[in-house]
């Protein structure tokens, strides 16, 4: 083997130095906004305990409110023959706590409790009528006590959404950011298409551009609505805009996530089901020789760790380690994304696929493209056109986030619960 000479290993100290300072800055500028997301300590092996259960009927929906000792993460699962709405918490237990009825609740018929693979909470929620539940996780109030909150909606699961709730925190509590320091989480919403590209037409004449603004805009209400999230859209009417101005609006904007919207369509009218994407290794490696060839490195990129001022080498390997990271993430929101997905609809593949998509390619923003259904397949051009389930399809969406950022805090959010 070749004995490396000094200048070799002085160019292997530079790039380790940058390396380490690069880190630094990623790191003291907020992860989220990298790509660089870390699980919460709170999610560690050790268990969360369940300290009371409250649960109560209000106008429009049964709230069950769970006080625990730590953030969790969660799923959940509709089931049929009989009705059942089922949560599994992770890595927590119930102990002693007993489990109250709801007296004259139109929607839950009672509640019971097991424990899961040895670890988890699984609360099996059996129902009058078919129900989506509705959760979200509330830092402590006065009482020191997080609270997980799971609400059964009475009209059915899409009609009502945890938006304007007067016991839940609003955007301006002293929750959001402002006078308490927390920022909140950027979720650009992508519609696919636009204006003079209608997209894929079903044979009914759908048009894939109006269907996936839809979900597009019912997907930035639920963003709104919900404390520590804030939506910026794409398009929020009937326009073109190019697949790179696409990401420049959501990096202008600091993005903490990217999601296109889009419904899938293929020669064979059989095929059906909802996907998601994340970008490939290839798409990856071609758009950073891109980025490094056109010098699209602005003093910003990965909070404030500039391209700019490195040789070729250095930059390149800055740019990797971004990449890397991001890719990483937006796999792992992909997935969470997904899981969702097929609790409302056919999943087409039952794995997180990937490809080169131009929109998903910011070496900085975790990014998904989430395929609602095939349009080109009679039966879910039909579904596609209803409200309630381009409703069913971003509250999945909105699920997937909660249960991305609630597993992975960024340090100054809402969801780090400091």
């Amino acid at each position: 083997m070749k004995k490396p000479t000094q200048s070799d290993l002085a160019r292997r100290a530079m790039v380790d130095a940058e390396r380490r300072r690069f880190l630094q800055a990623a790191c003291g500028t907020g992860l989220a906004a990298y790509g660089l997301t870390f699980a919460h300590p709170v999610l560690a092996a050790r268990s969360v305990a369940v300290s009371s259960v409250n649960a109560a009927r209000h106008e429009g929906f049964t709230r069950y409110v769970f006080r625990i000792s730590a953030p969790v993460d969660f799923e959940t699962l509709l089931l049929d023959d009989p009705l059942r709405a089922v949560v599994d918490v992770r890595g927590t237990q119930l102990g002693g706590v007993s489990l109250p009825a709801v007296s004259g609740s139109p929607v839950v018929e009672r509640v019971r409790a097991g424990v899961r693979n040895g670890t988890d909470l699984r609360l099996v929620f059996d129902l009058k009528k078919r129900a989506r539940p509705q959760i979200i996780i509330l830092p402590p109030a006065e009482d020191s006590d997080h609270r997980l909150v799971i609400d059964l909606p009475h009209g059915g699961g899409a009609e009502t959404t945890i938006a304007k709730r007067d016991d839940l925190p609003s955007r301006n509590s002293t929750l959001q950011s402002g006078s308490s320091g927390f920022r909140d989480l950027v979720v650009a919403i992508d519609p696919g298409h636009g204006g003079k590209d209608p997209g894929a037409i079903g044979r009914r004449g759908t048009r894939e551009k109006d269907i996936v603004l839809n979900i597009g805009l019912q997907l930035r209400d639920l963003i709104e609505s919900t404390p520590g999230l804030r939506a910026v859209m794409t398009r929020e009417d009937d326009r073109y805009i190019h697949l790179r101005e696409r990401t420049r609006i959501a990096r202008s904007h600091d993005a903490d996530l990217f999601i296109s919207v889009h419904a899938d369509a293929f020669r064979l009218a059989s095929a059906k089901g909802a996907s998601v994407y994340c970008l490939s290794q290839n798409g990856a490696s071609s758009e950073a020789a891109r980025w490094l060839a056109a010098k699209e490195n602005s003093a910003d990129f990965v909070g404030g760790a500039s391209l700019s001022g490195h040789d070729e080498d250095v930059a390149s390997v800055l740019l990797d380690l971004a990449q890397t990271k991001t890719l990483e993430s937006s796999i792992d929101f992909a997935d969470r994304v997904l899981k969702r997905l097929g609790n409302v609809a056919r999943l087409h593949k039952k794995d997180v696929q990937q490809a080169g998509f131009a929109v998903l390619k910011s070496p900085d923003i975790p990014s998904i493209l989430v395929e609602s259904a095939f349009i080109s397949n009679p039966d879910e051009e039909m579904r596609l056109r209803s409200s309630s389930y381009q409703r069913e399809v971003a509250q999945s969406i909105l699920e997937g986030v909660n249960n991305y950022y609630t597993a992975h805090a960024p340090q100054g959010t809402r969801y780090a619960m400091l």
